[in-house]
This record gives structure tokens, sequence and C-alpha cells, in this order.
């Protein structure tokens, strides 16, 4: 699912205004405003029923995430993600560097090379993004999912933003802060450097992109000041600027939600973060992370508003 220029047929495009406008009206009737609303309640996320299941397609239907709760408590079985992500779709995984052999990342504090040079394994607060910002078109993430299998004795808690909402604030705003975020250049992640050889050369692209078959919206951003470069140029630099002050609001729309054990997070790879933490002997984190080039089947702006 490799993003190329916008859809003329997508709400996404900034030559379909009035698209845009039934898409947005039907976006906004009756959204959730509080994180509660997309918890589900599971027996085993292993074995979804229908009602789970539906329950599930419906929140992501809507706002592109669902929490499950599930009764499998501390069991460490990488099934249970794996199992639910594939009744959703979610089967091409992106085996990342530091994933685990079978392409799952067990995230967690560590303390030996090179893992804990990275941010997502240590106990430190973990700025706003969307996973694989840094990955080239070929490879982007569409799906994520995250499963708890142990939470931290304090924090760790996660803030959640759907995409779309993100888009849909900022066109509202003003169209070219749109404009500006999807030129090809817009964000470019520096290369990565390893004992003088490049493990991965600068990667630049837009931050808002069209899917070119389905319409759908994809966002690639990080919040992170460090190992990136804005393009440069008034309009790119003012929507980032508002962008910022939105994620730092307490804008209705942002979820903030404490995963715990056999709990889990599936996405169309929204907007999250994640607040530090502190382990002690008897709560150690370990949350399971899934990455995907699939978007969640049944979600897509066609299919989900008709148009």
């Amino acid at each position: 699912m490799s993003p190329t220029p916008p859809d003329p047929l997508s709400p996404f495009s900034l030559h379909q205004d009035a698209l845009y406008r039934i898409w947005r009206d039907q976006k906004l009737e009756n959204y959730p405003t509080r994180a509660e609303r997309i918890v589900v309640e599971t027996a085993d996320p292993r074995n979804l029923t229908d009602a789970e299941y539906n329950a599930i397609l419906q929140s992501c239907r809507k706002t592109n995430m669902a929490v499950y709760v599930g009764k499998t408590g501390t069991d460490p079985d990488k099934e249970i993600p794996r199992l639910l992500g594939k009744r959703f779709g979610l089967e091409r995984l992106d085996c990342n560097m530091l994933a685990d052999d079978d392409g799952l990342t067990s995230l967690k504090v560590v303390s030996t090379t090179p893992r804990q040079a990275y941010i997502p394994y240590t106990d430190r607060p973990i700025k706003w993004h969307t996973d694989g910002y840094y990955n080239s078109p070929q490879r982007q993430i569409w799906g994520l999912q995250l499963h708890c299998v142990q939470s931290s004795a304090t924090g760790g808690e996660n803030a959640l933003l759907d995409h779309e909402v993100a888009y849909l604030l900022l066109r509202d705003e003003n169209p070219d802060f749109i404009r500006a975020l999807m030129q090809p250049d817009a964000m470019t992640i520096p290369a990565r450097v390893e004992e003088g050889d490049v493990a991965r050369p600068d990667e630049a692209g837009p931050v808002f992109s069209i899917h070119p078959i389905t319409g759908d919206l994809h966002m690639r951003y990080t919040a992170r000041t460090r190992s990136i470069v804005w393009k440069q140029d008034a309009a790119t630099l003012a929507a980032v600027a508002f962008l910022e002050k939105l994620l730092a609001s307490d804008l209705p729309y942002i979820y903030r939600a404490r995963l715990e054990p056999g709990m889990g997070l599936i996405c169309n790879n929204v907007l999250h973060d994640r607040a530090g933490f502190s382990d002690d002997e008897a709560h150690r984190r370990l949350l399971y992370r899934a990455r995907y080039y699939d978007r969640i089947a049944g979600t897509g702006v066609r299919e989900t508003y008709g148009l």
C-alpha cells in the first residue's frame, strides 16, 4: 500500500471540497469524546465472538482505533495480538531491525545494546508520533497493535488521536496547511549512520498522503525535535506549529488511557504518545507491538462513508 499523489475521488484531496464536506459531517456526527467509548470488553481476544468483533470494527470505522479489554491477564502468548490482528486483516508485518524473530516487538526496559539506545526500550516519555515515520514510501505502516502483558508500577499512559481528525482540524483552520504537509519533501528523517556506514538513507516524504486505490489517508509524523528536518517554508512551519498546538491542548478528541494486563490497542496507525513510567520488582512493563503494511479490513473511507 504505497502512497502516491492524491486520488481525486478521495475526500482527503484538496480538489474535492464538496466530497470533503460530506465526509466531514459524517465523521463528526456522534464522534466519541471519551476514551470509555472506544473500549470493548472481550473474553479471549484470540477468539472473538461476532458481537465483540463487530464492536471493535465499528469503533475502528468511526475513530480508526479500539481498545480491547481481555481476560488473558499476564498470559505472554503472542498469539493473542497476532490472532486478533488476523481477524481484522492485519497480516503483513513490518519486521523492523529491533523486532523479535517472529516479527512482533517486545517493548520493555532493556540495558543492552542496541535496544537501550532507542526510547521505546527505556522508561522515558515518547512524544506524539505515528509508527514507522522513518520508513520508505514502499514500507508505510497502516495498521498498528499494542498488547499489554504487564503494566508498569506507575505511569506509561498513552494519548491517542485519530489522524483523520487531525487532518480535519488542520484543513478547517487553513487548507494551505494540508497543501504544505502533502509536499513530497515536507518532512525528512536524516540518514542513520552506524560505524561510518549508512544503515538507512535520508527519508523524505509528506506528512499526509492518500492511497491511490482506496482513497484512504495516511499520516507520517513525529513531534521529536532531533533527527528531523522540516521543509523551511512559511506554510510548512505554520502547519507544524498549529499541529503541535493541537496536540498540546485539551482537545476533546484526544483519548488518554493506560493499558493493563490483557488490554490492547488495534488501530489504523493513529497519532499516539507515551508517558514516562517506573517499574518495580512486581511490575515490569511488557507490551507487544505489531506494525503492519495493512489497514484494518472494513474500515476504508469509501466503504465506511459510502463515498
